[in-house]
């Protein structure tokens, strides 16, 4: 692990809002709110994969989770739907690193917006991610 944070940092909790599926991974925490709303994960047992590395699946979750978190956090709570997800994988962490993921910017365009960021481990690149959300108030099922 270079550069990697190995502990919670401090201010960080039990995440704001959880889900069956969060709570069946554990381990996602927040910070803040509005504008400074921070999401992360200290990688456990139960995010690895066969191999003993931070598994694609729980990547692709924090990210959705966090960045529909931090987007909402940001437009005053407005829901929105994940409707396209794109990830590109830079590397990998292990059990007991720190994740947090960085929303770099957001371009709406009516009832679409598309979000930007990354999840990284210290100063180290895990993932970088395009989110398309839609409007959850005027989505059909």
């Amino acid at each position: 692990m270079t550069n990697a944070i190995s502990a919670v940092p401090p201010g960080f909790g039990p995440i704001l809002r959880s889900s069956p599926v969060l709570d069946a991974l554990g381990g996602f925490m927040s910070h803040g709110e509005g504008e400074q709303l921070e999401i992360g994960l200290l990688v456990g047992p139960t995010h690895l994969n066969a191999r003993g590395r931070l598994h694609g699946g729980v990547t692709a979750t924090l990210l959705d989770v966090a960045m529909g978190y931090m987007l909402s956090a940001r437009t005053g709570g407005r829901r929105r739907l994940t409707a396209r997800m794109t990830i590109d994988y830079r590397s990998t962490a292990e059990r007991g690193e720190w994740l947090h993921v960085l929303l770099d910017r957001a371009e709406e365009n009516g009832r679409k917006t598309l979000a930007y960021g990354r999840l990284m481990s210290g100063e180290r690149l895990v993932a970088e991610v395009s989110v398309l959300f839609v409007d959850a108030s005027e989505a059909t099922r």
